[in-house]
C-alpha cells in the first residue's frame, strides 16, 4: 500500500519534480507532501488534506481527529503535526475524491502577509527602473485572501485592476533576527499566489502608498496547495508564468528574484517576530497590464490563470 499511495503524489502535467537528498533542515522532516486546506460538501468547517494524484485527497482530520483544522495551527504544531501527516500518507486511509470537496487557500488566517515590490530584474528592466539595493516590504490584509479557484471581485472604486502571478512561502517556525543560513528552517512551504493590484490606488491615490492598491477583499488569491519545501527541486529555479483569458502575459523564471526566500526572511526578521502562518509574496515578472502599451486592465468575464512549475495552477474568474 505504502508504494501505491505514494505513486499517487500529486505531479503537475508537463512538470516533473526532482527528488534531491534531505537539505538538513532539522525542523522539518523530509516530507514530500502538498498540504490543502478544504471542506466537504455541507459542511462550512475547514479541514487538513493531503493532496494526491488522480484528483484524490487524504483527509488528515479523520486520520487523526485530533489534528488541528486550520492550516496555520497545523504548522503551529511543528514536527509532530507533520509526523502525523507522515503516517496518514504512508495508511493509505480515509481518501476523498476533489469532486466532494470545496478547495479553499492552503492558508486563510496568516497573522501576516507580507509582501515585496520590484524584486525580479527582468521586471525592473521593464519599467526602466535600478534594481533594489534593499527589499521594499508592503503589505496586504489577510481578509484579501481568497482561494485557488474563486473569484475576483471588481470593485467599484477601481478601473485598473492588474494582475501579477506571484512565488509565495509561509513561515513554519518562529524567530527574530534570523541569520540567512538558517532560514529555510522557519520555512514550511510554496505556494502560487496572486498580487491583484488596483494600480489607481497603489499608484496615484491616498499618497501613492500602496495598500489600499493591494489589499481589496478578493485581491489574494493563493494555493491551491502549500508544497513542502523538501518537494521542490529549487524555490529559485521554476518557471513562472500568467495567463489571461488562456493568453500568456507573464513568462519568467523565479531565478529572476533579486532576493531570494533566506535574504527576505533575514530582513523582515530584523523588524518582526515571524510566526507560523506568516505568507510572503516574493515579488512579480514582466507582463502586468499597466505598463502595456496602451494599457491592459481586468474587466468583467475574464479569467485569469496563475502557474508555477511544481507548485500548481490556481484559476480565478473576475466578476
Amino acid at each position: 500500500m505504502l508504494g501505491s499511495v505514494r505513486g499517487l503524489l500529486r505531479v503537475l502535467p508537463h512538470h516533473s519534480i526532482r527528488v534531491l537528498p534531505h537539505r538538513g533542515i532539522s525542523h522539518f522532516p523530509p516530507l514530500r507532501m502538498r498540504l490543502i486546506q478544504f471542506q466537504s460538501s455541507g459542511s462550512a468547517s475547514h479541514r487538513i488534506g493531503l493532496e494526491l494524484d488522480g484528483d484524490k485527497v487524504i483527509d488528515l482530520n479523520a486520520f487523526d481527529p485530533s489534528l488541528p483544522r486550520g492550516m496555520r495551527e497545523f504548522l503551529e504544531g511543528g514536527d509532530a503535526t507533520l509526523q502525523i501527516a507522515k503516517r496518514a500518507l504512508e495508511s493509505g486511509q480515509h481518501v476523498l475524491s476533489r469532486s466532494q470537496l470545496s478547495i479553499l487557500a492552503p492558508i486563510t488566517n496568516p497573522e501576516k502577509v507580507i509582501c515585496v515590490g520590484m524584486n525580479y530584474v527582468d521586471h525592473c528592466l521593464e519599467q526602466n527602473v535600478p534594481v533594489p539595493k534593499e527589499p521594499i516590504i508592503f503589505s496586504k490584509f489577510p481578509s484579501s485572501i481568497v482561494g485557488p479557484y474563486d473569484s475576483i471581485v471588481l470593485p467599484a472604486e477601481s478601473q485598473e485592476v492588474d494582475w501579477e502571478v506571484e512565488l509565495a512561502f509561509v513561515i513554519g517556525k518562529r524567530g527574530k533576527n534570523i541569520k540567512e543560513q538558517d532560514a529555510m528552517e522557519h520555512v514550511a512551504g510554496f505556494t502560487v499566489a496572486h498580487d491583484v493590484s488596483a494600480r489607481d490606488w497603489q499608484m496615484r491615490k491616498n499618497g501613492k502608498q500602496w495598500l489600499l492598491g493591494k489589499t481589496f477583499d478578493t485581491f489574494c488569491p493563493l494555493g491551491p496547495a502549500l508544497v513542502t519545501k523538501d518537494s521542490v527541486s529549487d524555490p529559485h529555479n521554476l518557471g513562472i508564468r500568467c495567463r489571461v483569458n488562456r493568453n500568456l502575459v507573464q513568462d519568467s523564471n523565479t531565478n529572476q528574484m533579486v532576493f531570494k526566500t533566506e535574504a527576505l526572511i533575514a530582513w523582515v526578521s530584523k523588524f518582526v517576530t515571524l510566526n507560523p502562518g506568516d505568507l510572503f509574496l516574493t515579488g512579480t515578472p514582466p507582463g502586468v497590464g499597466v505598463f502595456r502599451k496602451p494599457a491592459v486592465y481586468l474587466k468583467a468575464g475574464d479569467v485569469v490563470e496563475c502557474e508555477i512549475d511544481e507548485l500548481g495552477l490556481i484559476r480565478n474568474p473576475v466578476g
